[in-house]
């Protein structure tokens, strides 16, 4: 894992040096053995200890077309009309289920339809929803479901403290499972405490500390479940506005980012390990991003965005992939090119797309492959972080 990150961090870094007109790979450092003295280079290095997980992973991946390995980065919204055949011809990576695709069905009905899903998918795939309690249940809100919406994490935690937070978690962990999810989009590990913020009432409503601690309880019961988890929505949200609806400009010093909004996602990701993904916003966020290269794009097409939060990956120990928010929302949409904002987002070096249109997308990014904007290699290494994070999550 650690070896991915490291080379995600390298493609990441190279786009940053490449649009600023930066030396390319070629230029890089003279191999350390000589700077350092350590031997000549007639020795042959020790090869390292074969990792049979990732042998497995390599091996997927070298049989796989690029088409296919294009299509595992699309974790698409469940289209209205052939689900399952949109499945095979595209070669999804997932799908996530809003209340749309829930709404009045029976338990057997929803476990039918994902069941034809994954038997259209050659490799399998992930399947997500959005249930986090409280007003994002795209699940327990229907009453064929559940008897009772699932509370959110501020009510639990006002009833019966972290205790009933760690049960409501296994709850909804053993109602997903069963269902045929393996994805749940939780927690949100936004800091908020003013009750006036757009994602208040989404959040834990305390403290960095105490939300780093409800994080980690939450993620770590998930893990322990077999339940795929996904930090949102990082950088952290503040008390930004709505990107569903616009654009969200985040102004606030990176000091407040590193003491206060970082803390629950380092939290998750070590509590996580490679069973949990992070979800990166939409919203501008001035003090990550660099003039001349990135700067005014929002958070998840911004490729120091990204270097940030890798660093913070590889610190933690945890962590599979990177994740867009709906490339669908209105903050997202002004900012890609000929309406391409997959193609910026794997810039950016996103490795799964949340994405209503893939339809239109997955094509452009193919395209965008044969015209050299993006490069397989670095389609190969977004692929590998989807793989195991399958693998992780006991799909592979």
């Amino acid at each position: 894992m650690k070896r991915l990150l490291c080379s995600l961090l390298a493609a990441a870094s190279l786009f940053i040096l490449t649009a600023c007109g930066g030396p390319s790979s070629s230029t890089s450092d003279p191999d350390p053995a000589y700077s350092a003295g350590s031997g000549s280079a007639s020795e042959e290095p020790t090869p390292p200890p074969v990792d049979e997980k990732e042998a497995r992973i390599d091996a997927l991946l070298a049989q796989m077309t690029l088409e296919e390995k294009v299509g595992q980065l699309f974790f698409a919204r469940v289209p209205e009309t052939d689900a399952a055949a949109d499945v095979a011809k595209y070669h999804l990576g997932g799908y996530i289920l809003f209340g749309r695709d829930t709404k009045a069905k029976t338990a057997n009905d929803l476990i039918q339809a994902i069941n034809s899903y994954q038997e259209a998918a050659k490799i399998p795939l992930l399947i997500g929803v959005d249930e986090e309690g409280g007003s994002v249940v795209r699940v327990s809100s229907n009453p064929h479901l559940r008897a009772k919406k699932f509370a959110s994490p501020q009510q639990l935690y006002a009833a019966g403290g972290m205790e009933a937070i760690v049960r409501d978690t296994h709850e909804k962990d053993v109602l997903l499972k069963a269902l045929g999810f393996n994805v749940n989009l939780a927690p949100v590990a936004d800091v908020s405490t003013d009750r006036s913020d757009f994602i208040y009432d989404r959040s834990f409503g305390q403290d960095a500390v105490s939300t780093a601690e409800y994080v980690r309880a939450v993620v770590g019961q998930m893990k322990e479940d077999g339940m795929g988890s996904v930090l949102k929505h990082f950088p952290g949200y503040g008390n930004n506005v709505d990107t569903h609806t616009g654009i969200a400009v985040d102004e606030r010093p990176l000091k407040t980012f590193e003491t206060s909004d970082f803390l629950p996602f380092k939290a998750g990701l070590e509590a996580g390990g490679d069973t949990v993904a992070v979800l990166v916003s939409h919203n501008i966020v001035d003090a990550l991003t660099m003039e001349g290269v990135d700067a005014g794009l929002p958070a998840s097409l911004a490729p120091n965005v990204h270097i940030t939060l890798y660093l913070m990956m590889h610190e933690a120990n945890g962590g599979s992939v990177i994740m867009t928010d709906d490339l669908a929302m209105d903050a997202v949409k002004a900012y890609s090119k000929d309406g391409s904002a997959a193609v910026m987002a794997l810039w950016a070096t996103n490795g799964l797309l949340i994405a209503s249109d893939y339809r239109t997308q997955i094509p452009q990014v193919l395209a965008a492959v044969a015209d050299g904007t993006l490069d397989e290699p670095t389609i190969n290494l977004l692929c590998t972080q989807v793989l195991q994070w399958k693998q992780a999550l006991g799909l592979l």
